[in-house]
């Protein structure tokens, strides 16, 4: 249940930059469902338009513990916070949710959406994703070989999720 404090809104009302809240203010891309989830912070991701859908696109590297949660669910959820939370997605981007409990360790509070997919009360901003389509990136692909040299020296190449945004809660 979605609480009071947050408006559903539609994808094209938003007004964020978001080359600025996901790679300077960052994220937490999250998977699963209640009892059953990972979370983790990203500043890699994107939003657009494809196939006349509104879009999110997040990067997630295949040893991560947040990329088999994705991987196996339908949905995910791109959470947004003010910079009061940095220390959360410090923490959340340096543990492993294999060895800690993130929600317990932070006092973030789950929220679930109207999928039953888990995002953060403490959130100013969340996008429920739809995966309509997954891959990774690929060695062979790169046509810049030092972009491909400078992040990937040990070839462990992201897999990608490209979701539809189906809803978007906004605080009041």
């Amino acid at each position: 249940m979605i609480p009071s404090f947050f408006k559903r809104i539609h994808p094209d009302d938003l007004n964020e930059n978001f080359f600025k809240v996901i790679g300077k203010d960052w994220m937490l891309i999250t998977a699963g469902k209640a009892g059953d989830f990972n979370t983790m912070t990203a500043s890699w991701g994107t939003t657009g338009i494809l196939w006349n859908k509104s879009i999110a696109i997040c990067f997630i590297r295949p040893h991560r513990y947040t990329f088999q949660f994705a991987d196996r669910y339908d949905y995910f959820t791109l959470s947004f916070f003010d910079e009061k939370y940095r220390d959360i997605l410090n923490y959340c981007g340096a543990h492993s949710g294999k060895n800690v409990d993130k929600t317990g360790q932070t006092g973030l509070k789950i929220l679930e959406t109207s999928h039953g997919n888990v995002a953060f009360e403490q959130a100013r901003l969340v996008l429920e994703c739809r995966k309509i389509y997954t891959d990774f990136l690929k060695q062979e692909c790169f046509v810049d070989a030092l972009i491909e040299k400078k992040n990937y020296p040990s070839k462990d190449y992201h897999g990608f999720f490209i979701g539809e945004i189906e809803a978007c809660y906004k605080r009041l």
